[in-house]
């Protein structure tokens, strides 16, 4: 499954710093990962990913008292490499010329 997710404190204009922790964990988990300017993205098993998300969300809680987590799933079993196979299409079909 890929997870797009973001985690970030409510309540405060600068996030910058606690966005760093959470990419910061999901980068050691050692699952294929992608940050970009509104979500990380992380492929694995259901219960691996959202265990990471757990984790990033409580690390955030210990030092702001609401967090805001915004996840979108895409749950297909069995497929693996979809993080980049899925961008790999798209590019395929834009080097095609227009119809």
């Amino acid at each position: 499954m890929i997870a797009a997710f973001s985690v970030s404190p409510a309540g405060t204009e600068e996030v910058g710093a606690a966005v760093a922790q959470a990419v910061r964990l999901v980068r050691e988990s050692g699952l294929p990962n992608e940050t970009n300017a509104m979500f990380t993205n992380v492929e694995g098993e259901w219960d691996e990913v959202m265990a990471l998300i757990k984790s990033c969300v409580l690390r955030l809680a210990e030092d702001s008292p609401r967090i805001s987590a915004v996840i979108k799933v895409d749950y297909r079993p069995g497929v693996t490499g979809a993080l980049v196979s899925k961008v790999e299409t798209v590019e395929r079909h834009l080097a095609e010329p227009p119809p």
